[in-house]
């Protein structure tokens, strides 16, 4: 199955406080265990909403809002994607984690929808134009 670790914002991250030197150490250390063991599939950090959009659909309308964003607690600073075996083993390998902030935070661990989840509901022509555009993407990431 695969999993999103979602990193949470602080006040810190939101403000654009690069984190230490030694926490990046940490976390490339963590992160090369990840993919020596084969379920580092993605990840990244998040600059500051300062730097971003939120855009709100209703109906045909889309209104764009520029950062920042309030409710810290709701933001999101990183996050992985991982495959893993059940939500049990991304526990244990978030419980390894380094503390990715310079102080209190949190972690969330969402499973990814698959597309057997979907298999009911779609037509063979809707699995043929998935699995086409699940193809591509694979090859994107494999040639950068």
């Amino acid at each position: 199955m695969r999993v999103m670790i979602l990193i949470k914002a602080t006040k810190e991250s939101e403000a654009g406080v690069m984190p230490s030197m030694e926490l990046i150490e940490a976390m490339g250390r963590y992160n090369q265990e990840l993919d020596e063991a084969g379920i580092l599939l993605a990840g990244e950090g998040l600059k500051p909403t300062s730097q971003g959009k939120r855009v709100a659909f209703d109906g045909t309308g889309r209104t764009v809002d520029d950062g920042p964003f309030g409710n810290t607690e709701d933001l999101i600073a990183g996050y992985w994607v991982w495959q893993v075996k059940e939500m049990d083993e991304a526990v244990e390998w978030i419980k390894r984690c380094p503390n990715p902030m310079s102080g209190p935070s949190e972690v969330e661990i969402r499973p990814v929808y698959e597309e057997a989840d979907f298999i009911e509901m779609m037509t063979p022509e809707m699995m043929e134009q998935e699995e086409q555009l699940r193809e591509r993407i694979e090859s994107l990431f494999q040639k950068s």
